[in-house]
């Protein structure tokens, strides 16, 4: 009697996205302790977010075109060894150009990283994909969660240095989970970017994400500093605020696979983002003392962008469903593109209007995205339909 062959794992997928998102979060309790160890300015030491995008995007480019030749497996092994490597070089730096350089393989690593994650999903049956795609999105707010306040007491007990230690910790538990993920064939030609793009209802759901990941990650980046200078609230208390969104974020990606299953996923995610336009706008105009209003609005705005992402991430997989690990790839660049181009939007905004503005823009931003994501199919695969999973 043969044994049956064992069926997708949604652990290693979990631990590789929050590995990833680890190597970005770990930089916000340490930027300050960098910059004095290293005598360089905080803007400077932010430049490392700037080269682990541009090196994280020309990865995931170049992985859209081989990941269905290489194999979640494999590039989950990849991934984690980047990683630990450059929490390692990081942390040995001895000045700002070193630990810049040390960022370049930060985005390579990132890159593998995330890609594996999200691609993995594509071995699960149609049924578990939006429950898989729930604990994976679900896993970069839990990054958020866990990562933030360890890495602040080893900085303030120890060194920003220790703190890189909690990144590579999640990396080394990838590498050991790794051996459990479901490996895709390795005899699939490589597919030309190029053809990838040539389809209009990917280049759609690219756009459409690449908005929603730009405007969402703008809130991200000056959610913080408009809590202090906004609404009075101290460092602790944005902080907490911050956390609360992420949790919210977290609870909702994890248990919205019921929603997918009732409602037509465009549909879903159209009305989740045009659900954040009109909330943007409110929460980002808030003066005074009312820290507490913000707060609740901004986790509102987290728990509906927890219900969006991993909706919209099974809706571009099934955009070109005999190539979609290479879709989830170009998810990762689009991931990547967005945190850039948001965080410069967003501060030319604060900086020339104010805040005020900067949630008009978010809201037009998120309803184009709304817009972009009716125009695209629901579906291209011809697998039948199973009823839904459990977990």
């Amino acid at each position: 009697m043969t044994r049956p062959a064992a069926g997708p794992r949604i652990g290693p997928l979990v631990l590789a996205t929050m590995a990833s998102q680890a190597l970005l979060v770990v930089l916000a309790p340490t930027i300050t302790a960098i910059a004095a160890d290293l005598t360089a300015s905080v803007s400077s030491v932010g430049q490392a977010r700037s080269v682990t995008a541009i090196v994280a995007v020309t990865a995931s480019l170049t992985l859209s075109t081989r990941i269905d030749s290489i194999g979640v497996r494999r590039l989950l092994v990849v991934g984690s060894v980047l990683a630990v490597a450059a929490c390692a070089a990081a942390a040995a730096a001895p000045n700002l150009p070193a630990f810049l350089a040390a960022h370049v393989l930060v985005g390579a690593a990132f890159a593998c990283q995330l890609t594996a994650g999200f691609a993995g999903v594509a071995a699960f049956d149609r049924s578990r994909r939006p429950w898989a795609f729930g604990h994976v999105a679900g896993a970069n707010a839990l990054a958020w969660i866990v990562v933030n306040p360890a890495a602040g007491v080893l900085t303030q007990v120890s060194s920003w240095r220790l703190a890189l230690a909690v990144p590579a910790l999640l990396a080394v538990a990838t590498l050991l989970a790794a051996r459990t993920a479901v490996s895709t064939s390795e005899s699939t030609p490589a597919l030309p970017l190029r053809a990838l793009l040539s389809d209009r209802y990917a280049r759609r759901w690219i756009g459409a994400e690449l908005l929603a990941f730009g405007c969402w990650t703008s809130l991200l980046t000056f959610a913080g500093a408009f809590f202090i200078e906004r609404t009075a609230a101290g460092e602790a208390t944005a902080g907490w605020l911050l956390a609360a969104g992420a949790a919210a974020y977290f609870v909702a990606s994890t248990r919205s696979a019921w929603l997918v299953a009732r409602v037509q996923r465009r549909h879903l995610v159209a009305s989740s983002a045009l659900v954040m336009a009109a909330l943007l706008p409110i929460m980002l105009t808030i003066e005074g003392p009312s820290a507490i209003g913000a707060g609740i609005l901004f986790s509102l705005i987290g728990l509906i962008a927890g219900v969006r992402t991993p909706a919209s991430s099974g809706l571009g997989l099934d955009q070109l469903p005999e190539h979609a690990q290479a879709m989830m790839a170009i998810r990762t660049a689009v991931t990547q593109l967005g945190y850039f181009f948001g965080a410069l939007l967003g501060g030319a905004v604060i900086a020339g209007a104010g805040y005020g503005t900067l949630g008009a823009v978010l809201a037009i931003g998120m309803a184009v995205s709304a817009l972009l994501v009716l125009r695209i199919r629901e579906s291209r695969s011809a697998e039948p339909k199973d009823s839904l999973g459990t977990a």
